[in-house]
């Protein structure tokens, strides 16, 4: 059957176990695997982007609850002013004064971003980040993971149906199929980041290298 719907992939689900004494617990391996790949992949789905403004005289700003990496982090002035990260020990020795002014670097300390120098006024920071993939419920029954890759949902649920049946052969062997789709998902990310640059790039060298009878 196709797996289009989170209907769909617990009816699969459940039809590749044989059994319908785990019916309570398919959410919970489907939640189990989209934890792994929310920590494995970095898919364009995942990439998000969120504002927010500081207040004068407060150097904090509360990052995106799903936040798991960041990619860039700038002000909306004119120009953009784009911030440089510290860690947070080389944020204090860099920006040493407790003088306000526009903020120039940051560095993440727990759920927040600290600013340096301290805000002077209200900004506009822009957050572009990988957060988590969007997860399946019974209100949201796709997301694009889904979509293009079922196997992966498929074979990450089954990998955690048999490790909590004890069946450690079985689960072995859907967790290897769920690396497979994982490592997959990953090139053509990679595919669709970079497209085919390098070998446009190749050929314009060789057409000029022939013209000049190199």
């Amino acid at each position: 059957m196709a797996i289009a719907t989170y209907t769909d992939l617990q009816t699969s689900i459940a039809n590749f176990l044989a059994r319908s004494d785990l019916t309570a617990q398919i959410p919970d391996f489907i939640a189990l695997a989209e934890a792994s790949m929310s920590r494995e992949l970095e898919t364009r789905s995942q990439e998000k982007r969120v504002t927010a403004n500081t207040v004068s005289g407060n150097e904090y700003l509360a990052l995106p609850t799903d936040l798991r990496e960041v990619r860039e982090i700038k002000l909306n002035t004119a120009p953009l002013t784009v911030l440089r990260y510290y860690s947070p020990v080389a944020l204090d020795e860099q920006y040493a004064s407790e003088g306000g002014g526009k903020p120039k670097g940051y560095s993440i300390v727990g759920d927040e971003m600290k600013l340096r120098p301290v805000p002077d006024a209200a900004y506009e920071v822009e957050i572009i980040y990988i957060g988590s993939i969007e997860a399946l419920s019974a209100t949201n029954l796709t997301n694009t993971i889904l979509s293009r890759s079922p196997d992966a949902y498929l074979y990450g649920a089954l990998a955690e149906a048999y490790a909590y049946l004890l069946d450690e052969t079985r689960a072995s062997q859907y967790m290897a199929r769920f690396d497979k789709a994982l490592a997959q998902i990953k090139v053509d990310n990679q595919r669709a980041h970079y497209g085919t640059g390098s070998l446009q790039i190749s050929s314009i060298y060789q057409r000029q290298s022939q013209a000049a009878g190199t």
